[in-house]
């Protein structure tokens, strides 16, 4: 009786493994290319994404705030570290030809962006990765899938937007600002996100003074 006992207690402790095991490796990307998952966030959901954040060729609008501060500080980095490579201790500041900065930027551009991804934290999507606040949540990041062609699309646009001399010239000037170049000037992705929200405050504020 006890050795039937014992064997039933393994098996159902067999069973009830196998069902946790299947619950951690069911989390799966919505994207038709699946993400990968980073490993730092083994007990949070994915992010639940729309049919645009899915699908379409372009940054959701939301989003692009966020990503062009990514790309950025890409673009800072890459620059710094192309001017450091031409320094010495008598032109510590040295600056980069044309041809020089022309091709760091669109090597920028050209990276991988494989640190970069989605996560979703009460509700709200954001952008996480190097160059970018992080909330110290438990939180899932969705890497890979279509986000690094569109931010390696947004990059591109930047180029063609500004230009590689007027980008290097704001880097020149003060490189720690070129996210306020290139993300919070006029009809600019930060600026636009930011009247976005505020509407959106205001239709609030005016619903519920109206109940």
């Amino acid at each position: 009786m006890k050795s039937l006992l014992a064997a039933f207690l393994v098996l159902t402790l067999f069973d009830l493994g196998e069902a946790d095991d299947g619950k951690h490796s069911s989390c799966s990307s919505p994207l038709g290319d699946p993400g990968r998952v980073s490993e730092t966030a083994f007990s949070a959901s994915s992010p639940r994404f729309s049919a645009e954040e899915a699908y379409s060729a372009h940054m959701p609008e939301h989003l692009r705030c966020d990503a062009c501060r990514a790309i950025a500080f890409q673009m800072q980095e890459y620059l710094a570290k192309a001017e450091s490579k031409r320094s010495s201790a008598k032109a510590p500041a040295a600056l980069l030809s044309e041809s020089e900065y022309v091709d760091t930027l669109e090597n920028s551009c050209s990276q991988s962006w494989e640190n970069y991804g989605v996560k979703e934290v009460g509700g709200v999507k954001s952008f996480t990765g190097p160059g970018l606040k992080s909330q110290e949540t438990m939180t899932v990041m969705m890497t890979g899938g279509p986000w690094p062609a569109r931010l390696y699309k947004l990059c591109q646009s930047y180029l063609g937007e500004f230009g590689e001399e007027q980008i290097y010239e704001a880097y020149r000037r003060q490189p720690a600002a070129l996210a306020a170049f290139l993300c919070s000037g006029e009809q600019r992705a930060c600026t636009r996100l930011s009247d976005t929200k505020g509407r959106s405050l205001n239709k609030m504020k005016a619903l519920q003074s109206e109940l």
